[in-house]
């Protein structure tokens, strides 16, 4: 009976030395304001036709105190998996002998977001806000063709270039929650709605050839134009808190 009774006693004291252990650990989870940062990345995200960002993206985030922080949101790119830069080659011969032309892209986009969020009080791990944030951004891309025409067929006497730009700026509302599962690490998630718009610049384009032994030189211009649209956006996350 005392081997009972002491087996019981020795359980009960291990089940609350446990509790206690894990109740401290699960405070130190879930920083307070005396962390103030926290850095994290995207792991990925669907946008409908709203704000589309490249994952990664990099985001810093600046507690003012428990429940308000300020972020700040940066990701490169044009949100479609397109290279920087991309050359393609076209021969003159079908078997890769004789003159070559080539197609070159260049690229270039970069998008911002700068937002806060008001965190509620939720528990020692999860932490759940809201959020607001505003989006803008802006790209451009040249493409350069030597010794190749309109049609990508090879021709010595042919080349051209295109250039284009574009900006753009939207908001976002919506709710997030970050989930400490190892000490200052999170993984997060965010759900919102958003609305962005588009402007792109004239398009403007140089041809070169040769006409009867004449150089000549055409300019064209294709007018911009606007658009906007309103979509879901969601993104998972990886974060520290420091």
């Amino acid at each position: 009976m005392k081997k009972i009774i002491l087996t019981g006693c020795l359980a009960v004291s291990a089940l609350f030395a446990g509790s206690a252990n894990a109740q401290t650990f699960a405070d130190v989870e879930k920083p307070t304001d005396a962390t103030p940062f926290s850095i994290e990345t995207t792991l990925g995200g669907t946008y409908g036709n709203g704000m589309n960002w490249t994952a990664p993206a990099l985001r810093g985030r600046y507690f003012l105190d428990n429940n308000i922080a300020v972020r700040l949101q940066v990701g490169l790119g044009d949100g479609m998996g397109s290279a920087m830069s991309t050359t393609e080659r076209y021969y003159e011969n079908a078997d890769g002998s004789g003159g070559e032309g080539t197609l070159e892209f260049n690229r270039m986009a970069v998008n911002l977001q700068l937002g806060g969020e008001y965190h509620f009080v939720g528990t020692q791990k999860l932490d759940p806000y809201a959020y607001l944030g505003v989006n803008f951004g802006f790209g451009n891309q040249k493409i350069v063709a030597t010794e190749l025409d309109p049609t990508d067929t090879y021709n010595a006497d042919y080349s051209y270039e295109s250039s284009g730009s574009y900006s753009n700026i939207g908001g976002v509302l919506g709710l997030g929650m970050d989930f400490y599962f190892v000490e200052n690490v999170y993984i997060g998630a965010e759900l919102g709605l958003g609305v962005t718009g588009f402007t792109y610049q004239d398009q403007e384009r140089t041809d070169n050839f040769v006409v009867g032994g004449t150089q000549q030189t055409v300019e064209n211009k294709v007018a911009g134009y606007k658009e906007s649209f309103i979509g879901t956006q969601g993104m998972l996350r990886l974060g520290w808190r420091f």
